[in-house]
């Protein structure tokens, strides 16, 4: 597959709550040559809450695949394929609703995509090209869990162990941890793993530079 605006190579960051898909996703953004790549975030497609009381929204199952509009995603992802734009949806993980702009990601010749819920369709993970499964202890996902969401989402440390107890542990395990076994590469411990990155980056742009046509076989290996 050459790397090209018409045919872009889309890769996949998946993992725990916590596991620092998110970090290992912007390194490898990082890493590459400036207007190379872009990145979607799974978590902007969660579904609009805004019909239901507050109450309700705040209790919601936010850890399971039909949290998530992962048909839209599908479909950004086949028109950044052909080169056309996607009208990302935002979402705002105080009031559990949709924001009214959406954010224009641009095609490129990497588009990097992160989720927890990313390889948990089959529809989504024949579309990605690379599959990575960023695999992080449980109590080290828990901890920047809490910090994250104390800082960022005005929740209170109550509130945020009913919903790990609820909801979050449970649909990792039903979820999120199955998946691993579809990812091409695991990376442990995430964003720390600068190794891991370093070599993902290389061989990315090596890809960017000699726009080879098969992927570096790299199923079911730890970096």
């Amino acid at each position: 597959m050459a790397l090209d605006s018409s045919s872009p190579l889309i890769i996949g960051v998946a993992g725990g709550s916590g596991s620092g898909k998110t970090t290992v996703a912007r390194r490898i953004l990082a890493g590459l040559p400036p207007g190379r790549a872009a990145l979607i975030q799974v978590d902007w497609y969660y579904r609009d809450l805004a019909h239901l009381p507050f109450e309700e929204r705040a209790t919601a199952n936010f850890d399971e695949p039909d949290a998530l509009d992962l048909d839209l995603l599908g479909a950004h992802l086949e028109g950044l394929s052909r080169g056309e734009p996607a009208a990302c949806p935002q979402y705002d993980f105080t009031t559990h609703c949709r924001l009214p702009d959406p954010t224009l990601v641009r095609p490129a010749p990497v588009i990097v995509v992160e989720g927890i819920l990313l390889f948990a369709a089959e529809s989504l993970r024949r579309r990605l090209d690379l599959r990575i499964f960023v695999d992080t202890d449980a109590d080290i996902r828990l901890m920047r869990r809490i910090r994250r969401d104390l800082q960022e989402r005005g929740r209170d440390i109550d509130a945020i162990q009913e919903q790990y107890y609820r909801t979050v542990r449970p649909m990792h395990q039903l979820h999120v941890a199955p998946t691993r076994q579809y990812a091409h590469l695991v990376v442990p411990e995430g964003g720390e793993n600068r190794h891991a990155v370093d070599v993902i980056v290389g061989h990315l742009l090596h890809r960017l530079t000699h726009a080879v046509d098969t992927l570096v076989p790299m199923h079911g290996d730890d970096v």
